[in-house]
C-alpha cells in the first residue's frame, strides 16, 4: 500500500509528476536533517523535525511551487510573497528545466535561516 505521499506524486500529470520527483530529491539529497512529511494534505519537508517547506499548486495557473515556511524573513529575490504574511514562495515551470542553482541559492538562504532560530 502506498503512502500519501507516494500516491500524491504518482497521481500526478507528467510533466507535474516528474517535476515534482525530481524537485522532492532535490530537497532531501540537501541536508541529511530535512525529512519529509505529509502535513495539511501535502507533502512537507520538516527541518530538524520543524516545517521548512512544502510543495502546492497555484490555483490559477496549476504550476507548482516550493512554499517556504517564515519566508516572510527570506529576501532572495526570486521569491513571492504576495498577500501572504509568513510564507514565500519560489514558482516552478513543469514544463522547463528546472533552475538547479536558483534552488540551490534558495535552499541555502532558508537552511542559513533555520540555523540562526
Amino acid at each position: 500500500m502506498l503512502s500519501n505521499i507516494d500516491d500524491y506524486y504518482l497521481g500526478q500529470p507528467e510533466p507535474m509528476k516528474s517535476c515534482l520527483l525530481a524537485l522532492r530529491e532535490i530537497i532531501l539529497s540537501s541536508n541529511a536533517n530535512i525529512t519529509e512529511a505529509w502535513k495539511y494534505s501535502m507533502p512537507f519537508f520538516c527541518y530538524k523535525g520543524k516545517m521548512f517547506c512544502y510543495f502546492w499548486k497555484d490555483k490559477k495557473t496549476g504550476e507548482p511551487y516550493i512554499g517556504w515556511v517564515d519566508g516572510g524573513l527570506m529576501e532572495h529575490s526570486a521569491l513571492e510573497q504576495g498577500n501572504r504574511a509568513r510564507m514565500k514562495i519560489l514558482r516552478i515551470n513543469p514544463a522547463e528545466d528546472l533552475p538547479i542553482e536558483l534552488i540551490a541559492e534558495v535552499l541555502e538562504e532558508a537552511l542559513e535561516m533555520r540555523e540562526g532560530f
